[in-house]
């Protein structure tokens, strides 16, 4: 819903009678603390320098964090909305500064995560003379933001931030870009304060919810021999972890997730059957084409969970939850389609479904799930050779942890296996990048995440190419005083793409092998300390001192170079076409 045309919508309620002279720069910070936000994340430069002289004077009310790069901001901005369920703030300046935040847009909106971003620009009457640092971020960003709107006049700013929060927390979350010219962050004007927005004409965040449709999915529910739910993000950005699971336990129904909605509900938990998708269980994914119902509940049947469309669970009536209207029939036709907010849809469709109970279908995933144990599962947690794998860091790191922490990924064959594997016992402990699978995401984000559950335990898993895509950000560790725990997995390969060689490219291992520096002592000359091991004899103790150790630790497992991650869903495969080595 991006545009730069339409106006924003002035507040509804009485202005407050008392005015005062402020300059646009003080009303941008006015409506971050109005907001209840207390942390930013950012990178200074000449277009936004009024907005940070401002901060000088309100250090006391927010906390500014100065990352390495404008990329690390915004990620860490996603890691602060994803633990604390409050919207990300990111500052960045004009030109590349602006353009540094693309691909942290891009992940925060495919993987639905409220931030607001605000970029400095050149002055007004510079706009479109290719002035110094000038770029067109509003064009830039329209494809991957949930709304922007370059702010040319002071007087627009209470009303434009307010409109921005709005927007970027309400209906299906996402980032919301503001880009203000360097005159309007100048500008005095008359600031009658600052009212929150409650209501856009044109934005309907949530869409009315069906009564009807509830009632027939609650019918299909009621005559299933062979349901099944699969859950995604929507339970934990609808706060609606506990309406799904009073809808759980009610209709008796085997659940999976997807691995956005991995930790709305604890792993341990009886109906749980596992993790959807490519690298997901075997139940799970086989069983998708032999159920009844199909349930889906805040998720968006991406294509690395269903695989080839035409062979997804066409055996099934297919229930479709969700708060976007334009994910229903976007990639799996909905047999009822229930539009809304969970947290007000689950509610309606538990109190009309009958309390069931499903031993052999729930058996029969408990079934696979033994193969997956004795053919997948058991050879990746306990191996026989002396080389270390990285599911066994996970299954140490869980038995220590005891499920409590918050695991931020990467991405690549350790996000699999510790998406795989990682045990989770709270909702928002599973930070990922999820739909754009961006590389570098981890550090950064693990450094949001720590200021968004400051009293949670973050860990950091991250392979040696990611790590070294945002590695400068051990500098804000340093200054921030953060506590990180960066756990590494080094095969020394971009390992996600050299098993795709293997398996499909004849082992033409083409540029995925890759040279790292000393971790550890990298991240010694940024006073982080730091330890490295490859001996299975020492992994649980180097483990317990990094979890121990007073701040940030990284902590470097050297695992094996060649180890595949499976099962998997070969790339234009059935889901039931999943393979087990």
């Amino acid at each position: 819903m991006s545009t730069t045309t339409a106006a924003p919508t002035q507040p509804t309620e009485e202005k407050k009678a008392s005015t005062t002279t402020v300059s646009g720069s003080v009303a941008v910070l006015e409506a971050i603390i109005a907001e209840g936000v207390d942390t930013i994340f950012g990178y200074p430069g000449g277009a936004i320098m009024p907005i940070y002289d401002a901060l000088y004077d309100y250090q006391e009310k927010l906390k500014h964090i100065l990352v390495r790069h404008e990329q690390g901001g915004i990620h860490a901005a996603q890691g602060f909305a994803r633990t604390s369920g409050n919207v990300g703030v990111v500052f960045a300046t004009s030109g590349p500064g602006a353009t540094n935040l693309v691909t942290g847009l891009a992940d925060a909106m495919i993987d639905s995560t409220p931030v607001v971003a605000i970029t400095g620009q050149v002055f007004a009457h510079l706009l479109g003379t290719d002035a110094f640092q000038e770029t067109d971020v509003i064009n830039i960003t329209t494809p991957v933001t949930k709304w922007n709107y370059q702010v040319t006049d002071a007087t627009e700013i209470p009303a434009v931030m307010a409109k921005a929060f709005y927007i970027a927390r309400t209906g299906r979350p996402g980032p919301v870009l503001i880009d203000i010219t360097k005159n309007a962050q100048l500008q005095k004007f008359d600031y009658e304060g600052y009212t929150k927005c409650e209501h856009i004409r044109s934005y309907r965040p949530k869409p009315i919810v069906r009564k009807e449709y509830v009632k027939e999915a609650a019918e299909l529910i009621n005559a299933a021999e062979k349901p099944f739910i699969l859950f995604g993000q929507g339970v934990i950005l609808g706060k609606a972890e506990q309406e799904f699971k009073k809808f759980l336990e009610k209709s008796g129904i085997p659940a999976a997730a997807t691995i956005m909605g991995l930790s709305s509900l604890p792993t341990d938990h009886p109906q749980h059957v596992g993790m959807l998708g490519m690298h997901g269980n075997y139940g799970p994914n086989v069983l998708t084409n032999e159920c009844d119902v199909l349930i889906a509940i805040g998720m968006r049947f991406d294509d690395r969970v269903t695989g080839r469309l035409d062979k997804y669970a066409k055996q099934a009536k297919v229930i479709h939850l969700d708060i976007d209207p334009a994910e229903i029939d976007k990639n799996v036709k909905a047999t009822v389609p229930v539009w809304g907010d969970c947290k007000e849809t689950l509610p309606l469709l538990t109190e009309l479904i009958e309390p069931k109970v499903y031993p052999q279908w729930l058996q029969k995933f408990r079934d696979f799930e033994q193969q997956e144990i004795d053919q997948c599962i058991h050879p990746e947690l306990h191996p026989e050779t002396d080389i270390l794998t990285m599911g066994e860091v996970i299954r140490v790191l869980n038995e220590l942890t005891g499920g409590d922490a918050v695991v931020v990924t990467d991405v690549g064959q350790h996000q699999m296996v510790a998406c795989r594997y990682a045990k989770f016992t709270q909702s928002r402990s599973n930070i990922t990048s999820g739909g754009l699978g961006t590389m570098g995401f981890a550090l950064p984000a693990a450094i949001g995440a720590k200021f968004g559950a400051p009293d949670r335990t973050v860990v950091a898993v991250i392979g040696d190419g990611g790590f070294q895509m945002t590695l400068q950000e051990l500098g804000t560790i340093m200054q921030s005083g953060i506590d990180v725990k960066i756990l590494i997995l080094n095969n020394e390969f971009l390992g996600m793409v050299r098993q795709w060689q293997q398996l499909f490219h004849d082992k033409r291992y083409s540029f995925v092998n890759i040279t790292s520096p000393d971790f550890v002592a990298l991240a010694k000359s940024y006073y982080i300390d730091g330890y490295r091991t490859s001996d299975r004899a020492e992994l649980r103790a180097a483990l317990q001192t990094m979890l121990d150790h007073k701040g940030s630790y990284l902590l470097e497992v050297k695992v094996g170079k060649e180890n595949n991650v499976f099962p998997m869903v070969p790339q234009g495969c059935s889901v039931a076409e999943i393979r087990l080595k």
